[in-house]
Protein backbone atom coordinates (compact mmCIF):
# COMPACT_ATOMS: atom_id res chain seq x y z
CA UNK A 1 0.00 0.00 0.00
CA UNK A 2 1.77 3.39 -1.10
CA UNK A 3 1.36 5.99 1.17
CA UNK A 4 -1.06 8.26 -0.18
CA UNK A 5 -3.50 5.48 0.49
CA UNK A 6 -2.47 4.95 4.00
CA UNK A 7 -2.67 8.92 4.42
CA UNK A 8 -6.95 8.55 3.39
CA UNK A 9 -6.74 5.43 5.78
CA UNK A 10 -5.78 8.26 8.66
CA UNK A 11 -7.50 10.96 6.89
CA UNK A 12 -10.88 9.79 6.35
CA UNK A 13 -11.55 8.30 10.20
CA UNK A 14 -10.57 12.09 11.05
CA UNK A 15 -13.40 13.20 8.95
CA UNK A 16 -15.95 10.97 10.07
CA UNK A 17 -15.03 11.60 13.82
CA UNK A 18 -15.51 15.78 13.22
CA UNK A 19 -18.87 15.33 11.30
CA UNK A 20 -19.71 13.45 14.87
CA UNK A 21 -18.87 15.84 16.88
CA UNK A 22 -21.85 18.01 16.65
CA UNK A 23 -24.41 15.20 17.30
CA UNK A 24 -22.57 14.76 20.68
CA UNK A 25 -22.27 18.43 21.58
CA UNK A 26 -26.39 18.51 21.85
CA UNK A 27 -26.53 15.14 23.64
CA UNK A 28 -24.19 16.07 26.39
CA UNK A 29 -26.31 19.64 26.02
CA UNK A 30 -29.56 18.36 26.88
CA UNK A 31 -28.52 17.70 30.61
CA UNK A 32 -25.37 19.13 31.19
CA UNK A 33 -24.65 23.38 30.88
CA UNK A 34 -21.75 24.62 28.57
CA UNK A 35 -19.45 25.15 31.00
CA UNK A 36 -19.98 21.40 32.27
CA UNK A 37 -19.11 20.05 29.24
CA UNK A 38 -16.28 22.20 28.40
CA UNK A 39 -14.61 20.74 32.03
CA UNK A 40 -14.83 16.89 30.91
CA UNK A 41 -14.43 17.12 27.60
CA UNK A 42 -10.96 18.93 27.53
CA UNK A 43 -9.93 17.18 30.47
CA UNK A 44 -10.29 14.21 28.42
CA UNK A 45 -8.73 16.04 25.57
CA UNK A 46 -5.69 16.95 27.41
CA UNK A 47 -4.91 13.25 29.02
CA UNK A 48 -5.45 11.88 25.12
CA UNK A 49 -2.77 14.66 24.13
CA UNK A 50 -0.12 13.60 26.68
CA UNK A 51 -1.08 10.17 26.15
CA UNK A 52 -0.25 10.56 22.22
CA UNK A 53 3.10 11.96 23.20
CA UNK A 54 4.25 9.58 25.35
CA UNK A 55 3.13 7.07 22.67
CA UNK A 56 5.60 8.96 19.78
CA UNK A 57 7.99 9.35 22.60
CA UNK A 58 8.23 12.86 22.59
CA UNK A 59 7.82 13.89 26.64
CA UNK A 60 11.77 15.20 25.95
CA UNK A 61 10.47 17.86 24.09
CA UNK A 62 8.45 19.46 27.25
CA UNK A 63 12.19 19.64 28.47
CA UNK A 64 12.98 22.23 25.98
CA UNK A 65 10.43 24.62 26.16
CA UNK A 66 11.73 27.83 27.21
CA UNK A 67 9.54 30.42 29.90
CA UNK A 68 8.35 32.33 26.60
CA UNK A 69 7.09 29.39 25.32
CA UNK A 70 5.12 28.51 27.93
CA UNK A 71 3.74 31.91 28.93
CA UNK A 72 3.04 32.05 25.06
CA UNK A 73 1.06 28.65 25.35
CA UNK A 74 -0.74 30.32 28.65
CA UNK A 75 -1.50 32.70 26.28
CA UNK A 76 -3.07 30.18 23.66
CA UNK A 77 -4.50 27.96 26.39
CA UNK A 78 -7.07 30.97 27.30
CA UNK A 79 -7.82 31.20 23.43
CA UNK A 80 -8.03 27.40 22.96
CA UNK A 81 -9.25 25.27 24.32
CA UNK A 82 -10.81 28.04 27.24
CA UNK A 83 -12.44 30.70 25.38
CA UNK A 84 -13.07 28.61 21.77
CA UNK A 85 -14.79 26.03 23.35
CA UNK A 86 -17.26 28.07 25.58
CA UNK A 87 -18.20 30.20 22.86
CA UNK A 88 -19.05 27.77 20.73
CA UNK A 89 -20.39 25.32 23.48
CA UNK A 90 -22.50 28.24 24.65
CA UNK A 91 -23.47 28.46 20.92
CA UNK A 92 -24.82 25.13 19.93
CA UNK A 93 -26.59 25.36 23.71
CA UNK A 94 -28.91 28.10 22.33
CA UNK A 95 -28.97 27.17 18.63
CA UNK A 96 -29.69 23.85 16.24
CA UNK A 97 -26.92 22.03 15.98
CA UNK A 98 -27.80 22.25 12.23
CA UNK A 99 -26.85 26.28 12.58
CA UNK A 100 -24.48 25.98 15.02
CA UNK A 101 -21.82 23.84 13.28
CA UNK A 102 -21.97 25.22 9.88
CA UNK A 103 -21.61 28.79 10.96
CA UNK A 104 -18.62 27.81 13.35
CA UNK A 105 -17.50 26.50 9.42
CA UNK A 106 -16.58 30.08 8.57
CA UNK A 107 -13.27 30.19 9.99
CA UNK A 108 -11.25 29.84 7.26
CA UNK A 109 -13.06 33.14 5.69
CA UNK A 110 -12.25 34.41 9.11
CA UNK A 111 -8.88 33.55 9.07
CA UNK A 112 -8.02 35.39 5.38
CA UNK A 113 -10.18 38.91 7.18
CA UNK A 114 -7.72 38.99 10.57
CA UNK A 115 -4.63 37.93 8.07
CA UNK A 116 -5.62 41.33 6.72
CA UNK A 117 -5.38 42.76 9.58
CA UNK A 118 -2.91 41.22 11.79
CA UNK A 119 -0.65 40.30 8.92
CA UNK A 120 -1.00 43.03 6.38
CA UNK A 121 -1.67 40.17 3.68
CA UNK A 122 -3.15 42.49 0.45
CA UNK A 123 -6.54 41.26 -0.61
CA UNK A 124 -7.73 40.64 -4.44
CA UNK A 125 -11.45 41.65 -6.07
CA UNK A 126 -11.76 37.72 -6.74
CA UNK A 127 -11.21 37.45 -2.74
CA UNK A 128 -13.87 39.44 -1.46
CA UNK A 129 -16.14 38.29 -3.92
CA UNK A 130 -15.24 34.91 -2.60
CA UNK A 131 -16.06 36.30 0.99
CA UNK A 132 -19.30 38.05 -0.08
CA UNK A 133 -20.45 34.49 -1.36
CA UNK A 134 -19.80 32.72 1.89
CA UNK A 135 -21.14 34.98 3.97
CA UNK A 136 -24.00 34.73 1.68
CA UNK A 137 -24.50 31.79 3.23
CA UNK A 138 -24.20 32.76 6.77
CA UNK A 139 -27.14 34.94 5.78
CA UNK A 140 -28.93 31.95 4.20
CA UNK A 141 -28.45 29.44 7.22
CA UNK A 142 -29.06 32.12 9.98
CA UNK A 143 -32.60 32.34 8.92
CA UNK A 144 -33.55 28.71 9.81
CA UNK A 145 -35.70 28.06 6.55
CA UNK A 146 -37.75 31.76 7.08
CA UNK A 147 -36.36 32.84 3.93
CA UNK A 148 -39.26 34.67 3.25
CA UNK A 149 -39.86 37.03 5.91
CA UNK A 150 -35.86 37.49 6.59
CA UNK A 151 -36.08 36.87 10.06
CA UNK A 152 -33.54 35.52 12.21
CA UNK A 153 -34.82 33.85 15.34
CA UNK A 154 -31.74 33.62 17.21
CA UNK A 155 -29.27 36.68 16.72
CA UNK A 156 -27.34 36.17 19.80
CA UNK A 157 -26.71 32.38 18.95
CA UNK A 158 -25.77 33.41 15.28
CA UNK A 159 -23.35 36.00 16.91
CA UNK A 160 -21.62 33.56 19.06
CA UNK A 161 -21.16 30.79 16.27
CA UNK A 162 -19.39 33.31 14.10
CA UNK A 163 -17.39 34.52 16.78
CA UNK A 164 -16.24 31.25 17.58
CA UNK A 165 -15.06 31.22 13.95
CA UNK A 166 -13.45 34.22 14.45
CA UNK A 167 -11.48 33.03 17.97
CA UNK A 168 -10.80 29.71 16.27
CA UNK A 169 -8.54 31.90 13.11
CA UNK A 170 -6.98 34.48 16.28
CA UNK A 171 -5.77 31.38 17.59
CA UNK A 172 -4.13 29.85 14.65
CA UNK A 173 -2.88 33.80 13.71
CA UNK A 174 -1.36 33.40 16.97
CA UNK A 175 -0.05 30.21 16.30
CA UNK A 176 1.53 30.97 13.07
CA UNK A 177 5.29 31.33 13.53
CA UNK A 178 6.15 28.89 16.83
CA UNK A 179 7.52 26.17 15.12
CA UNK A 180 7.39 23.69 18.25
CA UNK A 181 6.13 20.54 17.77
CA UNK A 182 2.43 20.51 17.52
CA UNK A 183 1.17 17.95 19.86
CA UNK A 184 3.52 19.25 22.10
CA UNK A 185 2.10 23.10 21.88
CA UNK A 186 -1.44 21.43 21.77
CA UNK A 187 -0.90 19.72 24.98
CA UNK A 188 0.63 21.97 26.68
CA UNK A 189 -2.27 25.10 25.47
CA UNK A 190 -4.86 22.39 26.93
CA UNK A 191 -3.32 22.45 30.39
CA UNK A 192 -2.94 25.75 30.97
CA UNK A 193 -6.52 26.06 29.74
CA UNK A 194 -7.84 23.25 31.67
CA UNK A 195 -6.70 25.32 34.55
CA UNK A 196 -8.88 28.13 33.07
CA UNK A 197 -12.03 26.24 32.54
CA UNK A 198 -11.46 24.95 36.26
CA UNK A 199 -11.88 27.96 37.51
CA UNK A 200 -14.69 29.09 35.20
CA UNK A 201 -16.78 26.02 36.79
CA UNK A 202 -15.96 27.13 40.21
CA UNK A 203 -17.19 30.43 39.75
CA UNK A 204 -20.06 29.94 37.28
CA UNK A 205 -21.74 26.51 37.68
CA UNK A 206 -20.52 23.64 39.35
CA UNK A 207 -18.69 20.51 38.83
CA UNK A 208 -21.28 17.51 38.70
CA UNK A 209 -20.87 13.82 38.02
CA UNK A 210 -23.04 13.85 34.57
CA UNK A 211 -25.59 10.93 33.76
CA UNK A 212 -24.33 7.93 31.63
CA UNK A 213 -25.35 9.73 27.71
CA UNK A 214 -24.70 12.98 28.86
CA UNK A 215 -20.39 11.94 30.11
CA UNK A 216 -20.06 9.48 27.33
CA UNK A 217 -21.04 12.56 24.85
CA UNK A 218 -18.56 14.56 26.90
CA UNK A 219 -16.07 12.03 26.64
CA UNK A 220 -16.42 11.41 22.91
CA UNK A 221 -16.36 15.03 22.08
CA UNK A 222 -13.06 15.39 24.01
CA UNK A 223 -11.41 12.09 22.35
CA UNK A 224 -12.64 12.67 18.45
CA UNK A 225 -13.03 16.56 18.56
CA UNK A 226 -10.09 17.96 20.41
CA UNK A 227 -7.53 14.50 21.01
CA UNK A 228 -7.13 11.12 18.80
CA UNK A 229 -8.41 13.55 15.56
CA UNK A 230 -5.71 15.62 15.70
CA UNK A 231 -3.21 12.75 15.74
CA UNK A 232 -5.12 10.90 12.82
CA UNK A 233 -4.88 14.24 11.31
CA UNK A 234 -1.49 15.20 11.69
CA UNK A 235 -0.25 11.42 10.47
CA UNK A 236 -2.30 11.75 7.29
CA UNK A 237 -0.88 15.22 6.47
CA UNK A 238 2.83 13.62 7.18
CA UNK A 239 2.59 10.94 4.89
CA UNK A 240 0.25 12.47 2.40
CA UNK A 241 1.74 12.94 -1.27
CA UNK A 242 -0.15 15.63 -1.60
CA UNK A 243 -1.78 17.70 1.18
CA UNK A 244 -4.70 19.37 -0.76
CA UNK A 245 -6.01 16.14 -1.48
CA UNK A 246 -6.62 15.39 2.09
CA UNK A 247 -7.44 18.95 2.86
CA UNK A 248 -10.20 18.98 0.65
CA UNK A 249 -11.95 16.15 2.34
CA UNK A 250 -12.56 18.89 5.43
CA UNK A 251 -14.97 20.43 3.52
CA UNK A 252 -17.39 16.87 3.59
CA UNK A 253 -17.47 17.28 7.40
CA UNK A 254 -20.89 19.62 7.51
CA UNK A 255 -22.16 17.83 4.91
CA UNK A 256 -22.23 14.59 6.27
CA UNK A 257 -22.91 16.17 10.02
CA UNK A 258 -25.78 16.77 8.58
CA UNK A 259 -26.89 13.06 8.33
CA UNK A 260 -25.79 12.52 12.15
CA UNK A 261 -27.97 15.43 13.33
CA UNK A 262 -30.97 14.58 11.66
CA UNK A 263 -30.60 10.78 12.51
CA UNK A 264 -29.66 11.00 15.69
CA UNK A 265 -30.32 14.53 17.12
CA UNK A 266 -33.76 14.10 15.84
CA UNK A 267 -33.79 17.44 14.10
CA UNK A 268 -35.66 18.12 10.47
CA UNK A 269 -33.10 19.59 8.20
CA UNK A 270 -34.06 23.24 6.88
CA UNK A 271 -33.67 23.67 3.15
CA UNK A 272 -31.95 27.05 4.19
CA UNK A 273 -29.19 25.25 6.10
CA UNK A 274 -27.61 23.15 3.21
CA UNK A 275 -27.91 25.87 0.70
CA UNK A 276 -26.29 28.33 3.19
CA UNK A 277 -23.74 25.83 3.78
CA UNK A 278 -22.88 25.16 -0.25
CA UNK A 279 -22.54 28.80 -0.46
CA UNK A 280 -20.07 28.87 2.67
CA UNK A 281 -18.39 25.91 1.07
CA UNK A 282 -18.12 26.87 -2.06
CA UNK A 283 -16.61 30.28 -1.20
CA UNK A 284 -14.00 29.11 0.96
CA UNK A 285 -13.16 26.71 -1.95
CA UNK A 286 -13.08 29.32 -4.12
CA UNK A 287 -10.67 31.41 -2.08
CA UNK A 288 -8.26 28.56 -1.12
CA UNK A 289 -7.80 28.38 -5.10
CA UNK A 290 -7.24 31.86 -5.79
CA UNK A 291 -4.43 31.51 -2.92
CA UNK A 292 -2.45 28.78 -4.19
CA UNK A 293 -3.14 30.87 -7.61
Amino acid sequence: MDNQKKAYLYAIPAVVFWSTVATAFKIALSSINFFQLLFYSSFIATVALFAIILFQGKFYLLKKLTLKDYLRYLVTGFFNPFLYYLVLFKAYSILPAQIAQPLNFTWPIMLVLLSIIFLKQKISLKSIVAIFISFFGVVIISLQGNISSWHIDNAFGVFLALGSSIIWAFYWIVNIKDKNDEAIKLFVSFGFGFVFIFIANILFSKIIIPDLPALSASIYSGLFEMGITFFLWMKALQISKSNAKICNLVYLCPFVSLIFIHFIVGETIYYTTFVGLVFIVSGILIQNFLDKK
